[in-house]
């Protein structure tokens, strides 16, 4: 069996019923029966996900899958990734059956992840759950303990605590079980040190700005990010002209850095912006590329004012179309 995605998970996928609950339009609320399928009642959740256990336990075990047997955790690390940014597409697709389906998959990358784990003796899928249950409970005070908190800003600052805390009493258990002594110059730990350097930029910039702001350093106002904005814009303009690319590429950087700073005061999340405006780059140049094919022509041997002309029109006729859905949804 390929290795490739597309040709194993979909193996895996469970066919999904099409219920007219799946086609209904949210609700603008939460809906205490959402979620709810009328043939998968609660006490059947956890016999059903013990059965989905059981069948990666089967395909990795004697007689089972080759490709799932000759997985190992690194492996599985660009499936792991693939996956995640596939329910981000499905989520903006607002298809519910679609969502699910990528949810699942995404699941069976943990379950998967869990069962090579278990395998090592190193841990099973119930160490997984009870890990997450344990610090949800421990990180929400204000509803399993004493502790108030009134807004979420008050929740997210005690959260950021509650990780620093816990972060710190981890570095003591790895010092204590450590032959070498700490000595008294231990750096204390950093909110961002759960911020993993693997991410990518921007997701690890919105990580770094967002601990940041939890624990009030932010600006006060979005003008502050907009006068940001343009002292960055005129660094750049200004390592322009020397011929140092490193200064270049650092004021670039600390550009970019303020945009994803921005969205996220904004509420934003700067990857899944930018992956949109990628989308709408994409739709309008192809665009472009069938209109000059409709004209016996192709891209490359136009001019600039006719490419020009050609991205204003995709451009156009994009915009178009979306007055157009919106005034039928309207009317719906």
């Amino acid at each position: 069996m390929s290795p490739r995605k597309t040709s194993h998970s979909k193996i895996h996928r469970h066919p999904r019923s099409s219920t007219a609950a799946s086609k209904r339009p949210r609700p603008a609320g939460r809906n205490p029966k959402a979620g709810k399928n009328p043939q998968i009642g609660k006490k059947k959740i956890g016999a059903l996900f013990e059965a989905f256990v059981a069948l990666q336990a089967r395909l990795l075990g004697p007689g089972g899958c080759p490709w799932d047997r000759e997985q190992t955790h690194q492996t599985l690390r660009t499936y792991l990734l693939e996956e995640t940014y596939e329910v981000l597409d499905a989520l903006d697709s607002g298809d519910a059956s679609k969502f699910a389906g990528e949810l699942g998959d995404l699941l069976l990358q943990v379950v998967f992840h869990a069962a090579l784990a278990d395998e090592a003796g190193r841990f099973n899928v119930g160490d997984v759950i009870e890990h997450v249950h344990n610090k949800m409970v421990r990180r929400h005070p204000h509803v399993f303990g004493e502790t108030k908190a009134r807004t979420s800003a008050q929740v997210l600052k005690n959260w950021e605590q509650l990780k620093a805390e816990e972060r710190r009493a981890e570095q003591k258990s790895i010092q204590g079980r450590s032959a070498e002594p700490a000595g008294p110059a231990a750096v204390p730990g950093s909110i961002l040190d759960g911020v993993p350097r693997t991410l990518p930029a921007l997701l690890e910039a919105h990580q770094l700005t967002r601990r940041a702001a939890n624990v009030g350093f932010d600006w006060k106002h979005v003008d502050g990010l907009f006068d940001k904005l343009e002292e960055e814009i005129a660094e750049v303009r200004h390592a322009l002209e020397s011929d140092d690319r490193g200064h270049l590429e650092e004021e670039v950087g600390d550009l970019l850095f303020v945009g994803v700073n921005l969205a996220r005061f904004l509420g934003l999340d700067a990857e899944i912006a930018l992956k949109k405006s990628s989308a709408k780059f994409s739709r309008r140049f192809r665009e472009m590329e069938r209109m000059a094919a409709a004209g016996g022509r192709q891209l490359p041997g136009l001019s600039a004012a006719e490419l020009e002309a050609l991205w204003s029109k995709a451009k156009a006729g994009e915009a178009g179309r979306a007055a157009t859905s919106r005034e039928a949804h309207a009317k719906a």
